[in-house]
């Protein structure tokens, strides 16, 4: 056993018997108190999102922090530390050695000095946004709030501002329900490349340095002993629930982030919650999670005269859980409707502003976000959308044209988006008719929609049938109106194309032809929607 490993091996005896005096009941912020309590079986009361959530469709998402400063994508404070990746290199070409220059001091530099909150929630309002997320803090472990718990936030450092506290002020005065997403579960495994250069400085080291008064290891927090394989960077996947020989965060740990995300929650009153964990933080290895969850809903009770109308977002999720939360889906769709709502949450680019996504082109567009909107409300769900947001806290200007298409569609369509529920058949076309499994957290967007593929949902009695494009024959027929379809009893009074008027159409025991006009407007290239008004109730 050389030196190091036996100072870090006694660094962490030390922290052990230290955390054992001071569990989640000494903790100095309280779980509010309520019907709620810290298992599953009690939290199964949620059952369902609230209406609020479920009329609200469309959300848009600012996944940003410094990782965005150096312009080179995802994780980035992570794959820095492995030599030879593309980040790696790129990080020593910008700023030179990570032991020298490592990821501290590429907050130092974020500055953040465009950031308009006000302009950018206005534009996503416009857009047809129902509520608006920010992140509190990702995997790299900085907390983007003035947090009573963590030195490393940027109320100290880089921008020298309270980001969540500006982006809450933003959300209130458009009327927008605000979200925060909280990563920095995992920055114990996941800085743990860190080790090889700076991750092991402490504050005596910092004399004489920019950060001098602060302890490096209260945003690496790397004083134990690695996880296995953890030289290889891809080995964390298999470890994300702290198994397969993941390092065991000890409990100052777990009582730290407790305390981070209840003063989050109690100073920046969010909405909404998600959490990038498996279910809830912690939860195969402590009741952490489990308790900040409990606190949540039982403070939105008392806020809302017994009203329960927060929202927790969580990944992969089992049947008990889908009662006690809203299941998110990582960068996928499910293939058909769920009996729990729901969300998907994407990015039209990389999570973190990604450089070369920007010059190659690679953006998802409006007919892309539009469309996937469309399938997902279909099926009992909600999209979340990331617009990535450059170190400076601008957007660019192609993202900017991305968002104002999907606002001028919105001009036009968002009466079949918000408020919306499922029908008796979600849709039609080839893509309906597919199997597309999910793959972990989600992981199956890029589905080829075409204008055969229709999507169906409802409000009182009109059903609103979008198609995926502009039709490339006059006449279309839905055969969800067929003699053989749950909807076969509801007779058709008219139907309005959104944008452009009444149209003509016949129904018959094939389902109902609409003859679609040459003059359509132009957003009907992105996604056609059909308001069909009928005799009776369309609900599902």
């Amino acid at each position: 056993m050389n030196k190091h490993t036996l100072i870090l091996k006694i660094s962490a005896l030390i922290i052990f018997i230290f955390s054992a005096l001071n569990t989640l009941d000494a903790q100095n912020e309280p779980m509010a108190k309520g019907i709620y309590e810290p298992n599953w079986e009690s939290l199964s009361q949620y059952s369902n999102a609230p209406e609020w959530f479920q009329n609200a469709k469309f959300g848009i998402w600012a996944h940003w922090g410094p990782q965005c400063q150096p312009e080179q994508g995802d994780w980035y404070a992570r794959f820095m530390y492995y030599k030879n990746t593309w980040q790696y290199n790129s990080h020593v070409a910008n700023y030179g050695n990570p032991a020298e220059f490592g990821f501290k001091d590429v907050i130092n530099i974020w500055k953040a000095d465009k950031w308009n909150p006000d302009s950018l929630v206005k534009l996503y309002k416009n857009a047809g946004a129902e509520y608006f997320f920010a992140m509190a803090n990702h995997h790299d472990n900085l907390d983007m709030y003035d947090s009573k718990y963590q030195p490393w936030n940027t109320t100290k450092v880089g921008p020298k501002k309270d980001i969540i506290g500006g982006w809450a002020e933003a959300a209130k005065k458009y009327n927008l329900p605000f979200g925060v997403s909280v990563h920095a579960s995992h920055a114990w495994s996941w800085l743990e490349p860190s080790q090889d250069f700076d991750g092991n400085l402490t504050a005596a080291d910092g004399a004489g340095k920019w950060w001098e008064g602060l302890d490096p290891q209260d945003l690496y927090a790397q004083r134990h002993e690695r996880s296995t394989g953890s030289h290889k960077s891809g080995t964390i996947h298999s470890q994300w629930d702290w198994v397969n020989g993941a390092s065991l965060p000890d409990q100052a740990y777990l009582d730290k982030f407790y305390n981070r995300t209840i003063d989050l929650i109690n100073k920046y009153n969010p909405d909404l919650l998600y959490f990038d964990d498996t279910a809830l933080p912690f939860y195969k290895i402590s009741d952490v999670g489990l308790k900040i969850a409990a606190h949540m809903y039982n403070k939105s009770m008392a806020e809302n005269k017994g009203k329960n109308e927060a929202v927790i977002f969580g990944k992969i999720l089992n049947e008990q859980q889908k009662e006690c939360m809203v299941w998110d889906v990582e960068r996928g769709v499910p293939d058909r409707p769920q009996s729990k709502y729901w969300q998907t949450c994407t990015c039209i680019g990389d999570w973190h502003y990604n450089r070369s996504v920007y010059n190659q082109n690679r953006y998802k567009s409006a007919e892309t976000v539009i469309r996937m909107l469309i399938d997902i409300i279909s099926k009992n769900g909600n999209l979340l959308l990331s617009v990535p947001v450059r170190g400076d806290g601008s957007i660019d200007e192609k993202e900017l044209a991305i968002v104002q298409n999907i606002t001028e569609w919105m001009k036009i369509n968002s009466e079949s988006i918000h408020g919306t529920r499922v029908w008796s058949v979600f849709g039609e076309g080839p893509t309906a008719e597919s199997v597309i499994p999910l793959s972990a957290q989600g992981f199956n967007e890029g589905i080829k929609y075409s204008a055969k593929d229709i999507r169906y949902v409802c409000k009182k009695n009109v059903v609103y049938a979008s198609l995926m494009g502009r039709p490339d024959s006059q006449e279309i027929t839905l055969k969800a109106f067929s003699k053989t379809s749950p909807a076969k009893k509801l007779k058709v009074k008219k139907i309005e194309l959104l944008g452009y008027g009444k149209i003509q159409f016949k129904q018959n025991n094939d389902g109902l032809t609409v003859t679609f006009p040459e003059n359509a407007p132009k957003t009907a290239d992105i996604a056609s929607v059909l308001k069909i008004t009928t005799n009776g109730s369309s609900k599902h």
